[in-house]
């Protein structure tokens, strides 16, 4: 089982600290994972997807338009407690 913030003092760090301690940790993950190379099954699946996408290119919804959705569905929560 993982450390918690307890134990490792993070609880007692103010928001700023923590929110900058999140990212760096966060950016570690990811140049480890950037690092590592797939495996097979996730090769496949990849490969599956791919021709997947190419087969039924109408089913694809650009991220734009996904992106401007999940926007429009988050704005009214900014300023009102959802």
């Amino acid at each position: 089982m993982p450390p918690t913030l307890e134990e490792l003092g993070i609880d007692r760090l103010n928001a700023d600290d923590r929110l900058a301690l999140a990212e760096a940790i966060w950016d570690n993950v990811a140049r480890e994972i950037e690092q590592s190379s797939p495996t097979e099954a996730q090769r496949q699946e990849l490969q599956r997807r791919l021709a997947d996408s190419v087969a039924r290119a109408n089913a694809v919804t650009p991220w734009e338009v996904v992106r401007a959705r999940a926007m429009a569905r988050t704005r009214p929560c900014l300023f009102s407690s959802c």
